[in-house]
């Protein structure tokens, strides 16, 4: 038998539109079968099945209306002046967001962190900061303040400012709005007692230092709808953390508690083809885009559910480090017989070795996730689920 040629591949697999309701346990299952089949390859132990949340929240039908966030504001917080801040700077993800938080609430203080918002979304260069002498850590700026000193500043790939489409959002909601940049956090406190931070990845930070500084309420974005309003969908875990637009008036939230899900899928495929897959749920990938600037992970996580065989991170050895140092004096098959001898020795753990150095030491379902963001996009391309095989092989396969 001649040696495999092929390391990790990534498949786009194409499937029907998913709507509320449908079995998608069943439709994925098919789908990768009826891949498998039309192009002639095997499914094999340790492939991976990703699917994207977008399609296991549409399934769950896990949505809800701009109404069922007034609603669930107003309730946690009064009704009266609100601060929001740190929100992200997007249509699809916070603005929808925004007008139901802005119809629950009488008055809201839109605090800005600056020169960027948490995922790297620019409001104003670094140079032009730096040229106006102004200190983002401690320096609080007003709108006008902020327009004095650097204008109006149109997002580098969407062309909207997004300080006037968020102030005006808010003021079409029939909402009054005061906008102000800073990037501590208690600096809100200075207009009111009662605040949203809508920060993803710092948020428990942000809510522990303005209940030190003294606020009354402070209700970060996964704890707004994270139980059912009128009968609406929810996310337990994520609240509004991980939703998208849908329509003018729908939020589509992150997909709840879907375990099962992949666990089913697994099993599925075990019973049909007696291969032992992986499974896990991605949304977001975990990288950064060089142009823009912007840190891709708008989600709390890459994958809320994911099989047990994806718990973990890499435990690899660098190939090149045994190449030019453990056996920088052999080469062709010697070479090629050693490197396999150690790949096939190596510790269980390889934290903290130089052969392991460089190797990227991230968990298995963000590298994995974000393999997959990549591979499905974000647009038209219709293949929500992946299939990645030979992610687990090495050298020695």
């Amino acid at each position: 038998m001649s040696d495999r040629r092929v390391g990790t591949v990534s498949r786009g697999i194409r499937c029907p539109i998913i709507r509320k309701g449908d079995d998608l346990s069943e439709i994925v299952t098919d789908s990768v079968l009826g891949a498998a089949e039309a192009e002639g390859f095997e499914i094999r132990d340790r492939d991976v099945i990703s699917i994207t949340e977008s399609i296991v929240a549409r399934a769950q039908g896990n949505y809800c209306s701009v109404q069922d966030i007034a609603e669930d504001v107003k309730a946690k917080l009064g009704g009266g002046t609100v601060g929001v801040i740190f929100p992200i700077l997007s249509r699809n993800r916070f603005a929808i967001c925004l007008r139901g938080i802005a119809m629950g609430c009488k008055k809201i203080v839109l605090m800005l962190s600056y020169p960027s918002d948490e995922v790297g979304n620019c409001l104003v260069s670094l140079d032009k900061i730096d040229e106006a002498g102004i200190n983002p850590y401690s320096d609080v700026l007003s709108l006008e303040k902020y327009r004095e000193l650097f204008g109006e500043n149109k997002h580098e790939f969407t062309g909207v400012d997004y300080v006037a489409y968020y102030g005006d959002l808010i003021k079409a909601c029939g909402c009054e709005v005061e906008i102000v940049f800073a990037n501590q956090a208690k600096a809100v406190l200075d207009y009111t007692k009662s605040v949203i931070n809508c920060d993803i990845h710092t948020r428990k930070r942000t809510k522990r230092i303005l209940l030190a500084a003294g606020a009354d309420k402070v209700v970060s974005l996964d704890e707004i709808m994270n139980a059912p309003v009128n009968g609406s969908g929810c996310n337990e875990t994520y609240g509004l953390l991980g939703s998208n637009k849908a329509t003018e008036d729908q939020v589509k939230l992150f997909p709840r508690e879907c375990k099962d899900l992949v666990l089913d899928i697994q099993k599925k495929i075990l019973d049909k083809t007696g291969k032992c897959v992986e499974v896990m749920v991605y949304g977001d990938g975990a990288f950064k885009d060089p142009q823009g600037k912007i840190w891709e992970l708008a989600d709390p996580v890459v994958s809320p559910a994911f099989t047990d065989g994806l718990i973990g991170t890499p435990n690899e050895l660098k190939l090149k480090y045994l190449a030019d140092n453990d056996f920088a004096d052999l080469s062709g098959e010697a070479l090629k017989k050693a490197i396999s001898e150690s790949i096939k020795a190596k510790d269980a753990n390889l934290v903290g070795k130089m052969a392991s150095e460089g190797t990227t030491p991230r968990q298995l379902t963000d590298l994995i996730g974000s393999l997959c963001d990549l591979t499905s996009g974000s647009g038209d391309k219709g293949t929500p689920v992946v299939l990645v095989q030979g992610y687990f092989d090495n050298y020695t396969n």
